[in-house]
């Protein structure tokens, strides 16, 4: 497949790679260049403000959950029909599984890909040093990939002398570079940026960047070197893809999905692969709509940040009892991480108050001082969840500062690389529901068990009521 491709990356979190990657994508997209993003690794946030520069979803790839054909695949499906697909790198650009590994690192993703690398470096309190640097991470690993530097926070006096020291003794491009921006920062919380919806004139501050990087980066060499990528290559026989994500629904099932301020973390291909496979997504809020929408035969609640809403949350009784009716009386849930803490008796909310939640799962969610299981691992089955002991092995993520009385028992979390593993997950016929974040395209047998439950159960309906 011919696909135009570039990532940005750099060499630890907090270098500037959300910020300057939202800056080309709106500088690319005000060119008039169709162009699909992606996100490396099980990041929501990210995503986020790439889909509030396009207007269209973002995606993620993760070659710890789908290795490296099925992540060849999801690349090539999620940029068709586009001229160019731009990469934001993880953490810094080596950092892979385990802290000791490149294994699902940005580094391994453009390797898997063939992608050409920009990397984002914070020049902020070096000159010369950042040859010594750059050289680094040029040389670590032949196949580096990296074709080209940006660099953020420089001086423009210094620049020139910069550019000039650099390539010629490195033999890198540099495509430019990026000066401090006070008014272009995006700030953090607990679990990372700030959401979009969150961040005061966020338009404005895209536009102020792409206006800066339209003056200060080349942008038509980045196009170029995205162009210089070679075909990315497929699975030599993409039917043994598409036959994993097969499955349909005889007639389609109507899925409440929780989304609002409080539940907002979801990947763009879980949707699209429960809709491929016979589900209607219907949004509801629990924070504010007074109970679940009607006719629903199954109920997904992702994770986000309940923990800021817990308040609110908990006044919303009406909601509280919808859901509670509802699952008890064995409509199909799946439930992750904020969405689970949502299902217990009581959750601690972050300003240290106890409010009552919905009541599925008895026990108590409460804060910690640092984070909890956090990473990937993988899930090993144990008992029968909604209705099957075939779900296996399933590749997963943590990431939360929360934890729970009763963290479930239907599955064994192995940590890789290391000998740390914990039980977790509550597993009924209608019921999944933890702390571990799922990304369906790993365990495609776990979307089309829990399709088949919504679909069994709403066929029982119509047996009650006595219809054909």
């Amino acid at each position: 497949m011919r696909l135009p491709r570039i990532m940005l990356s750099a060499g630890s979190s907090g270098s500037g790679k959300t910020l300057l990657t939202c800056g080309l994508l709106k500088a690319l997209s005000d060119l008039g260049v169709k162009t699909a993003s992606f996100k490396c690794g099980p990041d929501y946030i990210d995503p986020m403000f790439h889909s509030r520069v396009l207007g269209i979803p973002s995606r993620n790839l993760d070659t710890f959950f789908t290795g490296e054909k099925r992540t060849r695949y999801l690349l090539g499906k999620g940029a068709q029909n586009c001229d160019l697909a731009v990469m934001e790198g993880v953490m810094g650009y080596y950092d892979g599984l385990g802290g000791t590994t490149t294994k699902a690192s940005a580094y391994d993703l453009a390797r898997v890909t063939d992608t050409p690398v920009i990397l984002i470096v914070n020049s902020k309190g070096m000159s010369v040093s950042l040859a010594a640097y750059i050289k680094g991470f040029l040389e670590y690993k032949e196949d580096s990939r990296i074709k080209g530097v940006i660099l953020n926070q420089l001086s423009p006096m210094l620049y020139p002398r910069m550019k000039a020291l650099l390539e010629e003794e490195l033999g890198i491009q540099v495509l430019g570079y990026v000066p401090k921006l006070e008014d272009c920062v995006l700030e953090s919380r607990h679990l990372g940026l700030l959401l979009p919806h969150e961040v005061k004139d966020l338009q404005e501050k895209l536009k102020k960047l792409s206006s800066v990087l339209k003056d200060t980066v080349d942008i038509q060499k980045i196009r170029k070197l995205a162009e210089s990528a070679g075909e990315l290559l497929l699975p030599e026989n993409l039917k043994d893809e598409e036959e994993a994500f097969s499955f349909r629904l005889g007639e389609r099932v109507r899925i409440g999905v929780a989304r609002d301020e409080a539940f907002c973390f979801f990947y763009q291909d879980n949707f699209q692969l429960l809709q491929e496979m016979g589900a209607e997504m219907v949004w509801f809020s629990p924070l504010h709509d007074p109970c679940l929408p009607s006719d629903l035969d199954g109920l997904l609640f992702y994770g986000g940040y309940p923990e800021l809403y817990a308040g609110a949350l908990g006044e919303n009784q009406s909601m509280l009892q919808s859901v509670r009716r509802a699952v008890k009386g064995g409509l199909p849930c799946m439930a992750e991480c904020g969405g689970f803490m949502y299902l217990h008796g009581e959750m601690e909310g972050m300003d240290g108050g106890i409010y009552k939640m919905a009541g599925v799962l008895p026990g108590r969610v409460y804060r910690t001082p640092k984070l909890r299981r956090f990473g990937y691992v993988t899930l090993k089955q144990r008992k029968p969840v909604l209705g099957t002991e075939a779900l296996g092995e399933i590749p997963a993520h943590e990431f939360h500062y929360f934890d729970s009385e009763n963290c479930g028992e239907s599955f064994r979390a192995q940590k890789p690389i290391s000998s740390q593993a914990w039980e977790c997950i509550h597993g009924t016929p209608s019921l999944m529901a933890g702390f571990p974040h799922l990304y369906y395209y790993a365990a495609p047998k776990v979307p089309r068990a829990f399709l088949t439950a919504c679909a069994a159960y709403k066929q029982n309906l119509r047996k009650k009521a006595g219809c054909p």
